[in-house]
């Protein structure tokens, strides 16, 4: 089946917030290799002017996640997962993200394409602290291979 075109261009606003942690910093900077001082030092951090360690790029993936599947998860879509792929990952940083935000996703559907026998779906995710403030922009593309694939 199909993704439903008349998805693009739907907002799904914040379904909460996610603290970061010094914990998952670590942890997910352990999973991807990186010894950077940055994502385990606090005072390392601090004297680069960070509040507290921060975390790496990638690290978003963590909360940006959950926010696709929400969407991946809503049947009137038409995605079957176990077809799909991740096609392309971009963040776009205003800052790094650091232990104790606290960070809320509003997720956009971008574009919703069907591409030689390929359905292409692009989810943008606004990623704000509890100030408002701009954090990340992530852009993800998620490709549904047709059945004969």
């Amino acid at each position: 089946m199909p993704l439903d075109p008349s998805f693009e261009g739907r907002t799904y606003p914040p379904v909460g917030s996610y603290e970061v942690s010094r914990e998952k910093i670590v942890e997910f900077a352990a999973a991807i290799g990186d010894d950077s001082a940055f994502y385990r030092d606090p005072e390392v951090a601090r004297a680069a002017g960070y509040p507290d360690v921060i975390a790496p790029p990638t690290f978003l993936t963590v909360i940006n996640l959950t926010a696709i599947n929400r969407i991946v998860a809503d049947p009137e879509l038409g995605l079957d997962y176990a077809r799909m792929v991740h096609g392309q990952q971009q963040f776009t940083h205003t800052r790094p993200a650091h232990a104790g935000d606290r960070l809320e996703l509003t997720v956009h559907i971008e574009d919703v394409m069907a591409r030689a026998g390929n359905d292409f779906l692009t989810v943008r995710a606004e990623i704000t602290d509890d100030n408002g403030e701009h954090v990340c922009t992530s852009r993800a593309q998620l490709v549904v291979r047709g059945e004969g694939s």
